[in-house]
């Protein structure tokens, strides 16, 4: 009876915590997303881009990568030409700063945490975005757009200015809304 009474217990506490996240995103406006591609052209993956009080937030998640860390980045052009997409350009870097969350110096706009692939070829990482809607706005959705990035290795955060990430796995295009 007391594990019954314990796991009833755990239901509201449950339910609540749910909600905190249907809270925020429900409150919070998407602004982008992307649709994450292998070189196959196979969709792996998803990333949503949401603004609250003025921070951006991006939440992604993936399937079918090979298990292991892998780099994320926001690349400077909205296009994912496989199998190599190099199409992507460089990393977003307007302010010309140096690569790495971890650099002593700052980080760039297109740096982001690595993400944990598990065994079953699925992970998920979400990260704040470096500066305010209103200051990353134009560099996020200018003309020739942005691109999502995952490669190959795990970015050491540090060496300017690819963090050793390696090749590019799969690309994904940031369109608006």
């Amino acid at each position: 009876m007391p594990h019954l009474r314990k796991s009833l217990l755990a239901i509201p506490l449950l339910a609540a915590l749910g909600a905190c996240q249907t809270v925020y995103e429900n409150a919070a406006e998407q602004i982008g997303s992307a649709t994450v591609m292998n070189a196959q052209g196979n969709a792996i993956g998803t990333m949503r881009m949401y603004s609250l009080g003025g921070e951006v937030t991006m939440n992604a998640s993936f399937s079918g990568l090979t298990p292991g860390v892998h780099g994320v980045h926001l690349h400077t052009t909205g296009s994912c030409i496989a199998p190599d997409f190099t199409s992507a350009g460089g990393h977003l870097n307007p302010g010309n700063a140096e690569h790495g969350i971890q650099n002593p110096r700052g980080a760039h706009l297109g740096d982001l945490p690595n993400v944990t692939i598990g065994a079953d070829g699925t992970g998920t990482m979400s990260a704040v975005v470096r500066g305010t809607l209103s200051g990353v706005s134009n560099d996020l959705f200018d003309a020739d757009g942005t691109a999502i990035v995952v490669h190959a290795n795990a970015d050491d955060y540090r060496t300017d200015p690819t963090g050793n990430a390696g090749g590019r796995a799969a690309c994904g295009v940031l369109s608006r809304g």
